[in-house]
């Protein structure tokens, strides 16, 4: 939080910094009045674009945050249908379920997570857990017809396990297009660019007007940049929704 407040400020100091700059050594000429109608509308069309590639970042990114949260919570969901129903397999079966299903939620929450926090492969291991958990759940030659209904249950909400997995495979792996990251930049940059075309008299309005949109515009690319990574910084989805249940 403090540094995504030091970013913003120290982005806003020094585009007032060049206003002053600007005032002090290009101070405005009232001869250059026609000139801004046009600089005027360019910097109004720049400012609408600028505003389409934010709002089509922030929604990308906020709809792969809310897929990540989702896949989270179904996965959670979905191990914990797996225990609750292993009470209704035969006791040995129950117990290997019962056991797999721990160690696939323990190796998510201890080892699976911190990896995608810090932008690391999740490896094989949890999909052998799963596989593991999955040929357990097999219905036993002496369950009864209950039991066989139960197997049958577990193996589907491993189904949806399985999916809910995938899914967060994929949110961790994806992020926003290079392309729209090229647009955001430039396109705050030339945003800010513009408004020293103005020949604003009062300088101390300059700035102030200078700042607030160069800090406006750090904060909405610093927020894209926190959703973009779902599994990391202040907005990152965490592993609660299994530890609530485990």
């Amino acid at each position: 939080m403090l540094e995504t407040l030091a970013i913003i400020i120290g982005v806003s100091l020094l585009a007032a910094a060049c206003v002053v700059v600007k005032h002090r050594f290009w101070p405005p000429d009232p001869d250059d009045e026609p000139r801004e109608d046009v600089a005027e509308y360019i910097s109004m069309m720049v400012g609408v674009l600028y505003a389409l590639v934010l709002g089509l970042a922030l929604v990308s990114v906020w709809d792969t945050r809310s897929a990540a949260d989702e896949h989270t919570q179904t996965e959670a969901s979905a191990a914990h249908q797996v225990r609750l129903l292993s009470d209704g397999l035969p006791q040995r079966q129950a117990r290997e379920v019962r056991s797999g299903i721990e160690a696939y939620v323990s190796h998510v929450v201890d080892v699976e997570f911190p990896a995608m926090a810090a932008g690391d492969p999740l490896g094989q291991r949890g999909w052998d857990l799963l596989s593991a958990l999955r040929h357990a759940s097999r219905t036993a030659a002496d369950a009864t017809p209950s039991q066989h209904m139960t197997a049958q249950e577990v193996l589907a909400q491993l189904g949806t396990l399985d999916d809910a997995r995938r899914g967060r495979e994929s949110d961790a792996d994806g992020g926003l297009a290079p392309a729209l990251w090229v647009g955001l930049i430039m396109g705050g940059v030339l945003t800010v660019a513009f408004m020293f075309m103005f020949g604003v008299e009062r300088s101390y309005t300059h700035v102030v007007m200078v700042m607030g949109l160069s800090a406006l515009i750090t904060f909405m690319v610093l927020l894209i940049h926190e959703l973009d990574r779902p599994f990391t910084g202040m907005l990152a989805v965490d592993a609660t929704p299994f530890t609530r249940y485990f």
